[in-house]
């Protein structure tokens, strides 16, 4: 099959490789946003409620996972940590690069959100006898993440093309299947255009089921007031 020009028949039979790339791609994207994100709102958990001086390791962390590429952080998992005595398989070396990756970016972004909240908001629901675990969860945690879903959602796409670095640790995931097929036809064009359209469509697909995702978990967040929202949620002592 010719399309201007183009070969794509002999792509034809890699049909079935391209579906497991597929499904490896789709497989480290989940367990990185759902590790990688639980990781960050822990993180930036405990640097909102503890005392600041105890969370100086958790600042070096995020400091040094932004501050290199994570090309170099997977080569220290994948080929340093054997040195230590540790090994992972490309897989197990991939899902822990990307959940570390996405920690640190995810943590700061929540940060970001937590400092969001005005402080009058939490001393007023502290000031109704509410807990200071009911007044983070209600007045802090929702509506902060309500601010900075589009900024998570930013995040977790920009994951999800960063699992084509994977196959520099010989993991075979859409860009490494990639790389195998045109290595075997010579169709450097053909694959990598598949290939891209393939990413595409993922990331049209993950703009549209965060955002269906978020009108779910914050359909009142934004129509009004954070603070009224907030007090809503404690008790419903606002209209």
């Amino acid at each position: 099959m010719e399309v201007f020009g183009l070969q794509f028949r002999a792509i034809v039979q890699y049909i079935p490789d391209l579906w497991h790339g597929l499904q490896l791609t789709l497989f480290l994207s989940v367990a990185g946003i759902v590790f990688g994100g639980t990781l960050g709102l822990l993180f930036a958990t405990w640097r909102f409620m503890m005392p600041r001086w105890t969370s100086w390791p958790i600042t070096v962390y995020v400091e040094a996972i932004r501050n290199t590429p994570l090309l170099v952080q997977l080569y220290i998992i994948f080929l340093g940590l054997p040195s230590a005595g540790i090994r992972l398989t490309p897989l197990e070396a991939s899902v822990l690069g990307m959940t570390l990756n996405l920690g640190a970016y995810a943590a700061e972004i929540f940060r970001a959100g937590f400092e969001s909240i005005k402080r009058p908001q939490i001393e007023a629901g502290e000031a109704l006898g509410f807990s200071r675990l009911q007044v983070f969860r209600h007045v802090v945690l929702v509506p902060a993440v309500a601010r900075v879903w589009p900024s998570l959602i930013g995040q977790f796409i920009l994951m999800m093309l960063g699992t084509s670095i994977c196959s520099f640790i010989s993991l075979e995931e859409l860009s490494g299947t990639a790389y195998n097929i045109q290595s075997e036809t010579f169709l450097n064009f053909e694959v990598y255009l598949i290939i891209g359209a393939l990413y595409l469509c993922l990331t049209i697909a993950m703009k549209a089921l965060f955002a269906a995702l978020g009108l779910s978990l914050f359909a009142g967040t934004r129509s009004t007031r954070p603070d009224k929202i907030a007090f809503r949620r404690l008790g419903g002592l606002l209209p």
